[in-house]
């Protein structure tokens, strides 16, 4: 069961890889970096400060334990365990996956990206529910900045889904530890 389904998984990343363009290879690189980013996450911080001021270190300490609960997960356990080689360092795959400048890591199980990204949109959505409008669109962020990992040629498409779930995860498991802090730490000042 396990080696169809990496079979699978396998079909679809050459299937998706296959499909560039050169002009896109730069553009792809840059979603999957970091600094481009920080226009977002300004604009980000600035509404949710504009929102709720008393809120904004809640929120952003709940957004770094969601990233660090995700990155650590994936990271610095699930790589060093599963050890499931990037696309751009299996042999096998040498003339026949496209990259672009760099590959990364040696082990991609799961995207650390995608857990990241997710994890901050859910993070966001729950926490800032009804307050903020259109961070639905954290999802088709997190979606494009992975789909480029799989573009790039350093990630499976199994990578992914699975980093995308640990964020998710990661995002809620923060939400609901922020939500019963910050309600027992007023518990006990109004003691």
């Amino acid at each position: 069961m396990i080696d169809k389904l990496i079979s699978w998984d396998e079909e679809i990343f050459l299937k998706l890889n296959s499909i560039h363009a050169d002009w896109i290879d730069p553009v792809a690189n840059i979603i999957s970096g970091n600094v481009v980013w920080i226009p977002l996450y300004i604009i980000l911080i600035y509404f949710i400060y504009q929102t709720d001021a008393k809120e904004i270190w809640w929120v952003l300490g709940g957004i770094a334990l969601t990233i660090l609960m995700a990155d650590q997960f994936t990271s610095g356990f699930m790589k060093p365990y599963f050890e499931r080689l990037r696309p751009c360092h299996d042999p096998r795959w040498v003339e026949i996956v496209h990259t672009y400048k760099r590959c990364g890591g040696l082990y991609g199980f799961a995207s650390s990206h995608a857990a990241n990204t997710f994890g901050v949109a859910i993070f966001l959505n729950l926490k800032m529910n009804g307050k903020i409008r259109y961070l639905t669109f954290l999802f088709l962020w997190a979606s494009v900045v992975s789909y480029s990992r799989i573009y790039l040629g350093v990630h499976y498409p199994l990578d992914i889904l699975v980093g995308g779930m640990v964020g998710l995860i990661a995002g809620f498991i923060s939400w609901i530890l922020i939500v019963f802090i910050r309600r027992e730490i007023f518990k006990f000042i109004l003691r």
